[in-house]
């Protein structure tokens, strides 16, 4: 994945113009406040959220600090910068400047590792990320106050995304997951209950080819991913009777007519275009379907799919994107507290309102969102927590190249049991390190 690593003029209604301040040219961009006339540039669609009524810290200890933060562009000219400067007004005893770097959730290993000391204080990640970052000393665990917040505030699903060795490391914020958005003036309800019914109906568009999406047909079949997410020595089970019966269906899948692979933007365009009636996808391309069709827009979570003639549920992965702290940080107090503030719900709240990023508090209910009703549907009947292991590195690959063959015809009736056995073993090998970091963070260059 590319870093991102730019520099960005932001302005917001108390602060202003930020200045580079990293002499290290592939650490992100850092920038500091100027003055208020940067507030013209924000962008007219973004205003800042209403401030909730704060709760002061009046009885904190002084502290002179200034905090590096770290987030992905999009939360640059708003969000970001408002929630931290409504934290500082929140404690009057701490004088707090921001310092404020672009670098995307998925982003944060490569970029954090690179100098773990002299990387962000906070920054946000996506939680694959989790095991990189702790082994190189780049993600402080949680404890106390704070351990319980994150434990009480959301589901045992997002809990697990962010543990890794029986520990706690991030807080938070959102999903990561992906659902299906369909034509409602082509399949109804009871259609879309089956992907089968569905491709008799309508062209269907999955990216197949997409390693993060393919799982979900062997996981279908009873394939298993490091047992329940966490343990390294079962290793990845999509080989045998059950996986051969799945990479035969993908052969017939790819080869129908109502198929079509979504890769490079194929099933936003064909969406588009009206020559696909269904795709795969996540919260990311809401607005864009939203704009395509309208009223006929239906959100749902997975369907079956009839796979060695039963009817399997289709399962995606399902992980989180999270706040965590620098164990290096000179100022832990300062950071690990405002790390659970922008995770809180106040922020999560204001970060819906302003980008339509789905919360995980429990405590927050979006019963007019019917995505955000979609979601709570995946996690709960439709999706397994993407394990949090060093070893899940060496899924991507094979997936990949198993998912391009067969678009490609290359994977055929005649050799499926050969394919589907050389997968799963090289699942199960150690991987070219390199590699297996561009991999595992494929699936958040879309969000």
């Amino acid at each position: 994945m590319k870093k991102q690593v730019l520099a960005v003029l932001f302005a917001f209604a108390v602060a202003a113009s930020l200045a580079g301040c990293s002499g290290n040219n592939e650490a992100p961009a850092q920038t500091q406040e100027t003055t208020d006339a940067a507030e013209a540039e924000a962008s007219a669609e973004q205003e800042a959220p209403d401030e909730p009524e704060p709760e002061i810290y009046e009885a904190e200890e002084p502290i002179t600090a200034t905090i590096t933060v770290w987030g992905p562009e999009e939360d640059q000219p708003v969000w970001l910068p408002t929630m931290c400067e409504q934290f500082s007004a929140q404690h009057p005893n701490w004088d707090l400047t921001f310092e404020f770097g672009i670098c995307a959730e998925g982003d944060a290993k490569d970029n954090v590792t690179q100098d773990v000391e002299g990387a962000a204080d906070v920054f946000m990640l996506a939680n694959d990320n989790i095991p990189a970052l702790v082994d190189a000393d780049g993600l402080a665990e949680l404890g106390g106050s704070y351990l319980e917040a994150v434990t009480s505030a959301n589901s045992d699903s997002i809990v697990t995304s962010v543990t890794y060795n029986d520990s706690v490391w991030a807080f938070p914020f959102t999903s990561n997951t992906w659902f299906m958005y369909y034509d409602k003036s082509v399949f109804t309800e009871e259609d879309i209950k089956s992907l089968d019914t569905m491709l008799e109906k309508g062209k269907v568009s999955f990216p197949l080819s997409d390693s993060w999406y393919i799982a979900a047909f062997y996981i279908a079949n009873g394939g298993t991913v490091f047992g329940e997410g966490t343990d390294e020595e079962a290793g990845i089970d999509f080989g045998g009777e059950r996986g051969i019966a799945v990479t035969d269906y993908l052969i017939d899948l790819a080869a129908n007519a109502n198929f079509v692979n979504d890769a490079e933007g194929a099933g936003i365009a064909g969406l588009r275009d009206g020559s696909v009636n269904a795709i795969f996808s996540g919260t990311w391309d809401a607005a864009t379907v939203k704009e395509i069709l309208g009223d006929n827009m239906g959100v749902a979570a997975l369907p079956t799919a009839n796979i060695g003639g039963a009817a399997g549920q289709l399962k995606s992965f399902i992980g989180s994107k999270a706040i965590g702290v620098n164990p290096n940080c000179e100022n832990m107090e300062v950071a690990m507290a405002l790390a659970a503030y922008l995770a809180g719900k106040d922020a999560q709240m204001a970060h819906y309102e302003l980008r339509n990023v789905l919360p995980t508090n429990t405590s927050i209910t979006l019963v007019d969102d019917k995505i955000a009703t979609v979601v709570i549907r995946v996690m709960t009947d439709t999706s397994i927590t993407q394990p949090v292991v060093p070893a899940m590195n060496n899924y991507w690959s094979p997936a990949e190249n198993m998912g391009i063959e067969i678009v490609a015809g290359e994977v055929t009736h005649d050799n499926a049991a050969e394919k589907t056995e050389e997968m799963n073993q090289a699942m199960n090998t150690e991987m070219d390190t390199e590699m297996d970091a561009e991999m595992d963070t494929e699936m958040n260059e879309d969000d």
